[in-house]
């Protein structure tokens, strides 16, 4: 059994900030100077690139004024997958876990990310799920939390955006994960209301260590 990851949630932070914290815990996980960790964060408007090919940069379809506009910066994330967008409304985690000596199977934990916002999903009776060839989380053929994670000698960073109450408008601004025949959705889209996201929280929190335990 493994024991709980500790839990940081941070509130909002920039992107490039949390992005040094994890290079961060990264370094000390590995160095065996911390257990595993589980930070909880909500970016400012932000695309963030994998580093698949141009890690999706030509799935920008807003033009630079219109982000200037709108104060959406673009950053280099190094995690797998194409371009995504975090913003206010939206609960990102990043686990920061050493998978050995057990759990060294890089599909199972992309599952196991899964699941745990599955889970968060059927506790307001959202039935949420996968799609074949695909990672994330779904409602029917919309996206409700994407996953795009990196790990190195099995330690993780990155991890999961779960869309709570995010504008979705702010979608329209790229071709989500490089996916241009699927929408997304969020909790609020499917509940027709907002949740407390501080009860989301708590359900990732309980969920994750169910999962990951």
């Amino acid at each position: 059994m493994r024991s709980r990851p500790e839990v940081r949630r941070l509130g909002r932070v920039p992107y490039a900030d949390a992005l040094a914290l994890q290079r961060q815990l990264v370094e000390e996980r590995r160095a065996d100077r911390i257990g595993d960790v589980l930070l909880l964060v909500e970016h400012p408007h932000v695309l963030t690139l994998g580093v698949r090919g141009d890690g999706g940069r030509s799935h920008i379809i807003a033009p630079a004024e219109t982000l200037a506009t709108l104060d959406v910066t673009v950053h280099e994330a190094g995690r797998g997958g194409d371009i995504t967008y975090h913003g206010p409304g939206q609960l990102v985690g990043y686990p920061i876990i050493n998978l050995k000596p057990d759990r060294c199977d890089v599909h199972r934990y992309v599952r196991d990310l899964e699941e745990v916002l599955i889970r968060v999903a059927a506790d307001y009776d959202i039935n949420a799920g996968r799609v074949p060839g695909l990672t994330g989380v779904w409602v029917g053929g919309e996206k409700l939390a994407a996953i795009g994670v990196r790990i190195a000698r099995w330690i993780t960073c990155h991890g999961f955006a779960l869309n709570v109450s995010t504008d979705l408008d702010f979608f329209r601004l790229i071709v989500p994960c490089g996916i241009a025949d699927r929408g997304v959705t969020s909790l609020a889209a499917q509940l027709g209301r907002p949740p407390d996201p501080q009860v989301v929280e708590d359900q990732v929190v309980r969920h994750f260590a169910e999962v990951f335990a």
